[in-house]
C-alpha cells in the first residue's frame, strides 16, 4: 500500500487536518541535497511501509516548502513530526536508527492484539463464541500479561466446552484482576461441572463401570458429556469406541460432529482431527 503523500499548501488540510482524523500522520522535514535527510530518508520509509495500514507517510520539502516548514516550528534537519487529530503528538529532530523510529511510532499506534480483542469483544457480546476464541488465542499469544484478553478467552473456552484450559487460564489471574467477569466465569464453571454430575451421566457412569466393554453406553455417555460440555472426557471417550470398531452405530457421526463444533485455533480440534484422520485413511 502506497501511504506516501508530499506536503503543498494545496493539499496541507486534507492530510494534516483531515486525514489525521483516522490516522497518524508522520510528517517527515527533509531538504535536498542535505546529507543527514538523505541518510535517514530510507528508514522512515522502511518503518512508514510497515505501518501503512495505520499511518501516512508525508514528506515536506523545506526547500520548497518553507512557509509549511515554519508552521511546525521546524529549526534543524531531519525532523519528524507525528500529528493526530489535527495535532502535533510526538516527534524527533536529528539522527534515529530504525528501531528508535519504530519504538516512537508503537507508542502511538493501534496494536494487533488491541484490534482483535476489540473484533472478539464484538463477537462475544452477539454470542458468537466459536468466531472469537480464534481471535482472542492470537490476541493471547500477542500479549499473555493482558488480564483482559485472558478473561474473555477463559469466557470463550467456557461456552465452548473447554473448561480445562478455561479454569488453567484463571489460574494465571492475579488477585487485581479478579473483577466480575472473572467471577462470572467461575459459576459458569461451577454450573457446567454441575451438569456433568447429572443423574443420567451419573447413572450412565455406573452403568459403564459395570460393562466397561460397552460401545453402547460409551457412546451415550461420550454424548451426555459433550452436551454438559465436557468436550475432552467426550471425545476421549467415543474415539475409545472407534478404536474397537469404527463404524459402530453413530460414533463416527457423532465423532466429526463433536470436532467440527470445535472453533478453528483449539488444540482439540487439530489434536482429534489427526486421530481420527489416522483411523479413516
Amino acid at each position: 500500500m502506497n501511504n506516501i503523500v508530499n506536503i503543498t499548501p494545496e493539499n496541507f488540510q486534507q492530510v494534516i487536518l483531515q486525514d489525521s482524523q483516522s490516522k497518524i500522520v508522520m510528517v517527515e522535514f527533509w531538504a535536498e541535497g542535505y546529507e543527514p535527510s538523505a541518510a535517514i530518508a530510507p528508514l522512515i520509509a522502511n518503518v512508514a511501509a510497515r505501518f501503512s495500514d495505520n499511518l501516512i507517510h508525508a514528506r515536506v520539502d523545506c526547500q520548497q516548502q518553507q512557509e509549511i516548514a515554519g508552521q511546525f516550528g521546524v529549526q534543524g534537519l531531519p525532523t519528524v513530526i507525528l500529528v493526530k487529530e489535527g495535532q502535533p503528538l510526538d516527534g524527533f529532530a536529528g539522527p534515529q536508527t530504525e528501531e528508535q523510529i519504530v519504538a516512537l511510532l508503537e507508542k502511538h499506534l493501534p496494536k494487533v492484539e488491541d484490534g482483535l480483542y476489540q473484533q472478539a469483544t464484538e463477537l462475544v457480546t452477539a454470542g458468537d463464541y466459536q468466531q472469537a476464541y480464534p481471535l482472542l488465542k492470537q490476541a493471547n499469544e500477542l500479549a499473555p500479561e493482558r488480564a483482559d484478553i485472558k478473561l474473555l478467552l477463559a469466557d470463550s473456552q467456557v461456552e465452548l466446552g473447554q473448561l480445562k484450559p478455561a479454569k488453567a487460564l484463571l489460574d494465571t489471574i492475579g488477585l487485581v484482576d479478579q473483577d466480575a467477569l472473572f467471577k462470572s466465569i467461575l459459576g459458569k464453571i461451577e454450573l457446567a461441572e454441575q451438569a456433568a454430575e447429572s443423574p443420567e451421566i451419573k447413572a450412565l457412569q455406573a452403568k459403564l463401570a459395570e460393562q466397561p466393554d460397552s460401545l453402547e453406553i460409551k457412546t451415550e455417555l461420550a454424548i451426555q458429556l459433550h452436551q454438559a460440555n465436557q468436550t475432552e472426557e467426550a471425545l476421549e471417550l467415543i474415539m475409545s469406541v472407534l478404536l474397537v470398531d469404527l463404524n459402530f452405530g453413530e460414533a463416527k457421526k457423532f465423532t466429526l460432529d463433536m470436532i467440527n463444533a470445535l472453533p478453528d485455533g483449539d488444540p482439540l480440534k487439530s489434536k482429534y482431527r489427526r486421530k481420527i484422520y489416522s483411523l479413516l485413511y
